[in-house]
C-alpha cells in the first residue's frame, strides 16, 4: 500500500491510500478519485518529499489517530461522493461487478450489498471491491 497526497482543482489537500501507483492512475483515469471536501474528481498528485534518514525510534513513533468526529467528516464525505458519482445495484452487487469486470457491462462505479461469502469470492476472482461503513449523512 502507498499513501499519496492529492488535491484537487478548487485546492483542497487530502491523503489516500492506493494498492500502488498504477492503481492511483487507472482510478484516476476512470474518475474515481475524488475530494472529500468539495466530492471534484479532478484530483493530482502534490509533491511529496520521499522519508530519508529517520531514525528507528522517530520511525516507530504512532501518528494521531483521527477523531471519531473526523473519521465520521470523513466517511460521511465518501458516502456522498460514491452516491452522487456511482449508480446503486442493490443485493445485484455481486453479479454486476461480474458483468463489469468480463466486460459483459457498461464500466461503471457501482455500490450495494455483498454477503461477506460473496466479497471473498469476488476478491478470489480478482475484482477490485471495497466494504465502507455506510454511516447516516446526518446526526438528525
Amino acid at each position: 500500500m502507498i499513501r499519496f497526497s492529492l488535491h484537487c482543482e478548487a485546492g483542497h489537500e487530502f491523503e489516500s491510500w492506493f494498492r500502488d501507483g498504477a492503481a492511483f492512475a487507472r482510478q484516476q483515469a476512470r474518475g474515481e478519485v475524488a475530494c472529500p471536501e468539495c466530492g471534484s474528481s479532478a484530483v493530482e498528485k502534490a509533491p511529496m518529499a520521499p522519508r530519508l534518514g529517520r531514525s528507528r525510534e522517530a520511525a516507530a513513533e504512532p501518528q494521531r489517530p483521527p477523531s471519531p468526529a473526523e473519521l465520521q467528516h470523513h466517511l460521511r464525505a465518501l458516502r456522498r461522493h460514491v452516491e452522487t458519482h456511482c449508480e446503486h445495484v442493490g443485493p445485484r452487487f455481486a453479479d454486476e461487478a461480474r458483468k463489469i469486470h468480463r466486460g459483459e457491462a457498461e464500466p461503471r462505479g457501482i455500490y450495494g450489498e455483498a454477503t461477506p461469502r460473496e466479497s471473498e469470492a469476488l476478491a478470489d476472482d480478482g475484482i477490485e471491491v471495497a466494504r465502507i461503513p455506510w454511516i447516516p449523512l446526518s446526526d438528525a
